[in-house]
């Protein structure tokens, strides 16, 4: 019912900003929470930034707090992260996925977004000089 695409991945120096997107098609995701999550070589998926459709609350890993910013566009179904200040070690696989918002909450508070059930195919963002 839910397909997430990713888009705006790239090479980008130190300290640059980039902005990634993530299409949604879905006929509703009032009732969903999204969010955007990484996977960096060798290391676990982890979350960075996370958006409850409905009332639009957000919250962000303490890595990507103050750099990163979530947000949505309602008429075009698009969740935005824009990532300013970007660091080496935030080069990873980034990914897109949503689900019911309580089984989205329930994902992030236990750590394991692979029981998130709708994901896109992610987009690699790669920091370095």
């Amino acid at each position: 019912q839910v397909q997430l695409v990713e888009s705006g991945g790239g090479l980008v120096q130190p300290g640059n900003s980039l902005r990634l997107s993530c299409a949604v098609s879905a006929f509703s995701l009032d009732d969903h929470g999204i969010g955007w999550f990484r996977q960096a070589p060798g290391k676990e998926r982890e979350g960075v930034a996370y958006l409850s459709w409905s009332d639009g609350n957000t919250g962000y890993s303490d890595s990507v707090k103050g750099r990163f910013i979530i947000s949505r566009d309602n008429t075009k179904n698009t969740v935005y992260l824009q990532m300013n200040s970007l660091k080496p070690e935030d080069t990873a696989v980034y990914y897109c996925a949503a689900d019911l918002l309580t089984k989205f909450i329930n994902a992030i508070i236990t750590g394991q977004p692979g029981d998130l059930h709708y994901w896109g195919k992610g987009t690699l963002v790669t920091v370095s000089s």
